[in-house]
């Protein structure tokens, strides 16, 4: 006859293979395997939920989660007729904006999936509409092909800006925390400078070499970097924008995204499908947070508690990037003598398959993977 602890015993042994099958709890989300190349992602301001638009037009919705398994889609939307140029969650993460080569606006409503507004043939001379950014719930700006800049208030379903001073295509649109001088990065090399409190064009930057691919605001909002396709940064003093004051080299194919993490760190993507961790004065390359290899990235974002970086990129992927401790890196301001063939120190245990671990000894090593030329310095240093 069996004791009760040969029940207990018993018990323990049948729950034993049900426990080895607990879910598996990853450092990042697992990948998002797309049917097309995807040109934009964004994530959701409240939500474990990220977009994607690709370039057959269609529009994704995924929720991801650590526990492996659980990425789930959402919902598609198939509304845009050419490529998804670029996708955008409003403040409050209800309504989810996006702009198309088929020259159109979309706003959708994120919890059911559906088409709110359409703006069809937005911009003047039916140019196919590039770049997108929203201002506040009501404002925002979308840069076309042709270099124009306009400015829309939804509440009036029209524009109040409509403005062209750049030859080529606009790339990317930022504005300062107050919401009041709007700045653009253009194909033809220039940074425009727009007032739209005053509703006015400034000025336009001095014309760098190869196109100006994206452009963000940092150092508490003292200094202003514009990524090249040359693999150039090129920075500029706030209220200095005709001239750069300082200019950072990498060994890059092209700076094509910039997305800042701190004040002084940001990561870029480039063509050559490596995401670098950047340091901005001190100007130091710290090294690499993963890649897509072989494979142009087309975009990165940053998750709402700077978790995660999620990049996009001709794999029809989207991954997901561990940088919970890029916040905290420190970077010493002097520079140790380069060594020939050193390669980018990798920054996380998927960059390159080191096996190290996060941030490793990087105190010690952040200078040994920099990648500037010798003759780049910190002349513009605060």
């Amino acid at each position: 006859m069996a004791t009760p602890s040969d029940h207990e015993d018993l018990s323990e042994q049948e729950e034993s293979p049900e426990e080895s099958k607990a879910p598996k709890i990853r450092e990042t989300p697992e990948d998002i395997k797309l049917e097309a190349i995807a040109n934009t992602i964004a994530f959701h301001p409240k939500q474990d939920v990220i977009a994607a638009g690709d370039v057959d037009g269609d529009i994704y919705l995924y929720s991801y989660s650590c526990t492996e398994g659980e990425n789930k889609e959402l919902w598609s939307s198939g509304h845009h007729l050419k490529s998804c140029r670029k996708v955008l969650f409003s403040a409050d993460g209800q309504k989810l904006f996006s702009v198309s080569k088929d020259k159109a606006v979309h706003i959708m409503d994120v919890e059911a999936g559906k088409l709110v507004t359409r703006i069809p043939k937005a911009h003047k001379y039916q140019a196919p509409i590039n770049a997108l950014l929203l201002i506040d719930e009501n404002i925002f700006a979308t840069g076309d092909d042709e270099g124009n800049l306009m400015v829309w208030d939804v509440r009036r379903g029209t524009f109040f800006m409509d403005m062209k001073h750049h030859e080529d295509y606009i790339s990317d649109i930022t504005i300062d925390q107050a919401k009041r001088i709007l700045l653009t990065s253009s194909g033809d090399g220039t940074m425009g400078v727009f007032n739209i409190k005053q509703r006015r064009f400034d000025l336009l930057s001095e014309f760098q070499d190869g196109d100006l691919t994206s452009v963000s605001i940092m150092k508490r909002g003292r200094k202003v970097l514009c990524g090249s396709g040359e693999g150039m940064i090129y920075i500029f003093n706030w209220n200095g924008f005709g001239a750069t004051s300082d200019r950072f080299a990498l060994r890059a194919e092209s700076v094509d995204c910039i997305v800042p993490i701190t004040d002084s760190i940001l990561c870029t993507a480039s063509t050559d499908g490596v995401i670098r961790a950047i340091s901005i004065l001190p100007n130091r390359v710290v090294g690499s947070i993963g890649q897509h290899v072989g494979e142009p990235i087309e975009e990165i974002a940053r998750c709402r508690e700077t978790h995660f970086l999620a990049s996009c990129a001709h794999d029809q992927l989207v991954k997901f990037w561990d940088i919970s401790s890029l916040p905290n890196t420190k970077v010493k301001e002097y520079r140790q003598k380069k060594k020939k063939d050193e390669r980018l120190k990798a920054l996380s245990n998927k960059a390159f398959d080191t096996g190290q671990n996060f941030f490793a000894g990087l105190e010690e090593t952040t200078e040994k993977g920099e990648e500037e030329d010798d003759e780049d310095s910190d002349s513009d240093s605060d």
